[in-house]
């Protein structure tokens, strides 16, 4: 689990998680790292980055109880990396405040080397306060490990790059516009590979998109919204994650601090709002699922706690099953 140092947290977090329960049991912390806001796990190699003005992206070791560094961070060349992926031979992340996505190629131990490619985006949108410019939000290869897709706030889009396992450098293939506006954070791609769902936070929503693995092209279909009629709001939607089975979606929302449950048609070409749930604290920063997919984890930030529910297999309805404190909680993940 990750967490903002800045703002009180313990930095990384270890738990082992109850297969059965779904309980956490914490078990180890580092704060080695400052502000390892998102995490992405191979193996027993965890990566973090350090989302502060300098940018970094960082290692650790964690096949014990507790997260130990491996060297130092590695500097991003921009600034507030928000999300990072791993890809072949590299570690890529989205920074959010330059609007750039980085490569960084990873040694056969696991570190991290120099920046090795960046890509630049360019843009803005119509909310003056948050679109001013580019802002990259999360980056991740699409299911075929072919094409990189950058999830842009900024410039409310999605862009398509190829990564040179050999060189880091990222080539533009295309861009994905979106409806102007709606400001884009994250998305989930369906378990087929057919289609990638884009969650909206200036506006809550979600955008049902179809994917061309071969072509490398986002083509959106529609949008749904992911509170129901009349919620109060405001709402900022933040993280959305597919079930196993391609049947749902549920996203976090923070503002209303609730987790959405979507219903999924047989093709994943419509999504239907059929749910809205306590997420168990306040300002839901990011959304898991277990592995078995029978369980939801949500990292409330400003409540201070990891949250986890149990997932009807039927309705999609996720229950409230238990909670971890974790001071400024901002990412679940699991080995």
């Amino acid at each position: 689990m990750g967490s903002f140092t800045s703002a009180g947290g313990h930095g990384v977090l270890a738990a082992d998680a109850d297969p059965g329960s779904g309980a956490l049991t914490l078990t180890g912390s580092s704060d080695a790292v400052a502000d390892p806001s998102f995490l992405a796990l191979d193996g027993n190699l965890l990566y973090a980055v350090s989302e502060t003005e300098d940018g970094a992206a960082a290692v650790f070791d964690v096949s014990g109880p507790r997260p130990r560094p491996l060297a130092a961070p590695v500097p991003v060349d921009a600034s507030g990396p928000t999300h990072l992926s791993v890809a072949t031979g590299h570690v890529l992340t989205a920074n959010y405040t330059s609007g750039s996505v980085s490569a960084l190629p990873r040694a056969a131990d696991g570190t991290l080397g120099p920046v090795a490619g960046q890509l630049r985006h360019e843009g803005s949108g119509p909310v003056a306060d948050r679109q001013e410019g580019p802002h990259a939000h999360q980056v991740l290869t699409d299911p075929g490990g072919r094409w990189v897709l950058a999830v842009d706030l900024g410039t409310d889009a999605v862009t398509i790059s190829a990564l040179d396992p050999a060189t880091g450098a990222l080539r533009p293939h295309g861009t994905t516009a979106l409806r102007p506006g709606t400001g884009p954070r994250h998305l989930a791609f369906h378990p087929a590979g057919t289609h990638a769902y884009v969650l909206n936070e200036l506006e809550p929503t979600l955008t049902v998109c179809r994917w061309d693995g071969e072509a490398g092209v986002l083509t959106p279909l529609g949008e749904t919204r992911v509170v129901p009629e009349g919620a109060a709001g405001p709402s900022y939607p933040s993280e959305v994650v597919a079930a196993p089975d391609g049947r749902f979606l549920w996203a976090a929302v923070r503002g209303d601090d609730t987790l959405a449950v979507l219903a999924l048609d047989a093709a994943g070409d419509t999504a239907r709002l059929v749910a809205s749930v306590p997420c168990g604290g306040r300002w839901p920063r990011d959304l898991t699922l277990a592995p078995s997919g029978r369980h939801l984890y949500a990292a409330n930030e400003r409540s201070g706690d990891v949250t986890w529910f149990t997932v009807d297999p039927d309705t999609g309805l996720p229950g409230r099953a238990g909670s971890v404190p974790a001071p400024a909680a901002s990412c679940v993940v699991f080995g």
